[in-house]
């Protein structure tokens, strides 16, 4: 059973020529970046985040490498 948008794909959208199509597509993707209403920057590392990364790896390397000096140098 076909979708919704395959049922206009089929009915509306193969009707036009190719240049249509492209500007169609123009169209929506536009107005999909128009509609952003913000980035999700909830990922993102705070200055924080990358501080405790850095004094784990240190501490880190420190007991896999206790007794090799060349590495702290």
């Amino acid at each position: 059973m076909p979708t919704e948008i395959q049922k206009i794909y089929t009915h509306i959208l193969s009707t036009l020529s190719s240049k249509e199509q492209l500007q169609l597509a123009t169209l929506i993707l536009n107005n999909l970046v128009q509609g952003t209403v913000g980035v999700d920057d909830s990922d993102t590392w705070t200055e924080q985040d990358q501080l405790d990364l850095a004094t784990f790896s240190l501490q880190y390397a420190m007991t896999t490498f206790p007794d090799d000096e060349e590495i702290a140098e």
